[in-house]
């Protein structure tokens, strides 16, 4: 809301500031928060109630000063929380001829004297807040606020609307490019290495926006914390990486990513690592490779890539655990909108946000969801590594996911009639998509999906050259590798990502001649029909 700046006297500029703050406010009227018993309630000022301001108060201050919050300050608190805290805890190294006793002195009795103001709970999103001797801000038991109960307005809203690293009135995030943060005082350097500071450092260990779009991803997932990196195989190969030990053992499935298959198979093995590859559905060869192997991990796509087996995420992260092994399901297919892998009993989820999530075709990312144990041990072997994802691509993402629901809606639909069109086409041998009652899994898929997905595979009735001229005779999808964007996308699996290998060799994989993947954009359903019925009355 817009507030007038005449309720606030502005103090002269103090000797050697490098800045000036717009409305420089008084701060002794504002409110300031009180460690009670009801931890979402405040003590307002007479001045502040003088004025006619409410609890949705925004003020602006210096653009560095958000370094001063905690950390928990700047991932949950929202933009009212923010600026209470500021207004109570803040000033520049303290007012010069002010004795801090009496005016703390001073500040509880006029406290006393004021009845509680209640604070509207979705303003303050929940979120209990105190300031301690010494300026540090504590926040603490955030909740899924009330007047966001669906996922598309966490899509929209989470990570911004709840509250954001960056000090901004804006209503976009702002993207930081900067590859490293300042310290003011050698002091504060210090206080930072020794963990009494929470700030940025350097650009490969954090970014505002990029925290951003970890927190909006998180939101979604129902998970503590959220690590976006350069790319879903980045993502893949630092999360195996990190927690699997030299010498360890991994179980994973037969369909899978064919990038994945090669880093298991070839390039794990020189650590020591070994793997045992059993198909999806395949709980008793789960369970024998549990049983004779210490296993580490149990890494799946679900649906799986190109063929969308779906694992019982329940069953095998109960079976696991029994085991000591983690459980990591590749969710990139289903997306966070159409299945919770948290929720069902895994310990960490993962995506190429290049597809669904990003969802424009535009921009290259990964990103790992679980508890804060699990992803800092991961985020520490990533701060290592590299593969830091730009601030321009993270807005990208934040950009991006504001319209994830509206597009995977339209893309289960589409896909899901499209599926039906195809089964019943004489031109069309199989179709594979967990929303079709003839897919294997589907019982899986309707036990533990609310959405089937935006891909849809089959097989032309014919041969490599008769699918190739299928392909070529579409005039919406781009032929292209990649999925879950605005614009469709159709590609035939053994030209676009085996080609390399044999005939013999690809069908070993499961990958036949004739096998296309379509994945449906955002396009009108009845243009994307009429588009395939006619290539295929071509052939």
């Amino acid at each position: 809301m817009a507030v007038s700046s005449s309720c606030f006297a502005k103090p002269p500029l103090a000797a050697g500031s490098s800045f000036q703050c717009r409305s420089d406010p008084d701060f002794s009227g504002i409110p300031k928060f009180e460690n009670s018993s009801h931890p979402r309630r405040l003590v307002a000022d007479a001045p502040v109630r003088a004025c006619g301001l409410s609890s949705s108060l925004i003020l602006r201050f210096p653009p560095n000063f958000v370094r001063q919050l905690s950390n928990k300050a700047r991932r949950n608190c929202s933009n009212i929380g923010v600026a209470q805290i500021v207004a109570a805890s803040w000033s520049d190294g303290g007012v010069k001829g002010v004795n801090e006793k009496e005016a703390a002195s001073a500040a509880a009795s006029a406290a006393a004297a004021v009845p509680e103001v209640a604070v509207d709970e979705e303003v303050c999103c929940n979120v209990s807040v105190h300031v301690k001797e010494g300026g540090d801000v504590l926040v603490g038991g955030l909740l899924k606020p009330s007047f966001l109960s669906s996922d598309g307005s966490l899509a929209v809203h989470a990570g911004e609307r709840l509250g954001r690293g960056i000090v901004t009135d804006a209503i976009t995030t702002p993207v930081v490019n900067t590859s490293a943060y300042f310290f003011k005082k050698t002091v504060e350097l210090i206080d930072f290495k020794e963990k009494r500071r929470t700030s940025f450092e350097y650009g490969r260990y954090g970014n505002p926006t990029t925290v951003v779009a970890e927190e909006k991803i998180s939101a979604l997932e129902g998970a503590e914390s959220t690590l976006i990196l350069a790319s879903g195989m980045c993502a893949s190969t630092v999360l195996l990486m990190a927690l699997v030990p030299a010498g360890g053992h991994i179980v994973t499935t037969t369909d899978c990513y064919r990038k994945t298959r090669i880093f298991i198979e070839t390039f794990l093995p020189k650590m020591g690592i070994t793997a045992t590859v059993i198909d999806p559905a395949d709980n008793e060869g789960l369970e024998s490779a549990l049983k004779n192997n210490k296993v580490s991990l149990y890494f799946t796509e679900s649906p799986t890539n190109p063929l969308f087996r779906c694992v019982d995420i329940k069953l095998v992260s109960e079976l696991c655990h029994k085991y000591g092994a983690l459980v990591c399901i590749d969710g990139t297919f289903a997306t966070p909108l159409n299945q919770k892998a948290l929720a069902l009993g895994a310990d960490l989820v993962l995506h190429s946000a290049t597809k669904f999530i990003a969802g424009h075709n535009d921009v290259i990312a990964g990103c790992i969801s679980g508890s804060e144990k699990l992803v800092t041990t991961i985020r520490t072997l990533h701060h290592v590594l590299g593969g830091v994802l730009n601030p321009n691509a993270a807005y990208l993402i934040i950009r991006g996911m504001k319209t994830l629901h509206l597009r995977v809606q339209q893309q289960n639909l589409t896909a899901m009639k499209m599926a039906e069109v195809l089964e019943a086409h004489p031109k069309v041998k199989r179709v594979y998509y967990p929303g079709l009652a003839s897919h294997p899994e589907h019982h899986i898929a309707k036990k533990q999906m609310t959405g089937f997905g935006g891909v849809v595979s089959f097989e032309v009735d014919g041969d490599l050259h008769r699918t190739i001229k299928f392909v070529d005779a579409l005039q919406i999808p781009y032929i292209a590798p990649s999925f879950g964007g605005c614009e469709s996308i159709v590609d035939q699996p053994a030209i676009m990502s085996y080609w390399d290998l044999t005939q013999a060799e690809r069908v070993a994989y499961g990958i036949k001649d004739n096998l296309v993947r379509f994945s449906f954009g955002v396009e009108d359903f009845e243009d994307v029909k009429a588009d395939v019925l006619q290539a295929l009355d071509s052939i």
